[in-house]
């Protein structure tokens, strides 16, 4: 989903805030269920993890990403920020749930969006859900067209509220951060497509031990040295 820069930097705080002109053209890059089969095992399948630092996933997300980029705009100068990437500082590049909210493709839903809260000083992450997904998705990327300056042609359009009564917010806030490890908040809206058996394997398994999982289904040989981050 494209948007503006702009946009994004209008709702964080200035030191959040991305160093480009704000009509400059951005776009967030989102993964659906299918990633799993179409392009992470081929991935793992031809040998292109390798057995470096970074998560295997984030690594073939990488892959894909910048071999898109480089051959659907040849010639552009294109920003790519990852959703695992850290500033020196170790703030997140960019806050991926904000940039794909602005952008009209998912919806934010945090605890201000819930009248009279029931949490008090509680925290509660937010989370983003998807009209058609539901949270059966993940924020892979934000892809900024450096020297690309839209105008009033690209118009802002608000995100689908699809979780709209107060009562099924609740629900949801509490699910994803109560019980996320159930999926049940990923269901809060009917999907239309949800993560394999396989997919759901890989990511209830514990970091540290998915090189294990992936030799037993065959895609590594052993003695890579894995140190991956949860995803």
């Amino acid at each position: 989903m494209c948007s503006q820069i702009g946009w994004y930097n209008a709702v964080l705080s200035p030191p959040l805030h991305l160093s480009y002109p704000d009509d400059t053209l951005g776009a967030v890059v989102l993964s659906t269920p299918s990633m799993f089969e179409q392009a992470f095992l081929p991935f793992m399948e031809s040998s292109g993890w390798k057995g470096v630092s970074t998560d295997p996933i984030d690594q073939c997300m990488k892959y894909c990403i910048n071999n898109t980029v480089s051959e659907c705009f040849p010639g552009v100068k294109v920003d790519v920020s990852y959703d695992y990437e850290m500033l020196p500082s170790r703030k997140p590049k960019f806050l991926a749930q904000s940039a794909a909210h602005v952008a009209g493709a998912v919806y934010y839903y945090q605890r201000s969006d819930v009248p009279d809260h029931p949490w008090g000083d509680k925290k509660m992450f937010g989370v983003c859900i998807h009209p058609r997904l539901g949270g059966w998705f993940a924020i892979r990327a934000l892809l900024v067209f450096v020297g690309s300056e839209v105008g009033s042609e690209l118009q802002q359009t608000a995100p689908p509220d699809c979780v709209p009564t107060r009562e099924d917010r609740i629900q949801l806030l509490e699910d994803f951060n109560l019980r996320w490890q159930d999926w049940s908040y990923r269901d809060i809206v009917p999907p239309v497509q949800t993560y394999s058996q396989k997919q759901r394997e890989y990511f209830s398994t514990p970091p540290a031990q998915r090189q294990d999982l992936l030799t037993d289904w065959g895609y590594l040989t052993g003695g890579e040295e894995d140190s991956s981050q949860e995803n």
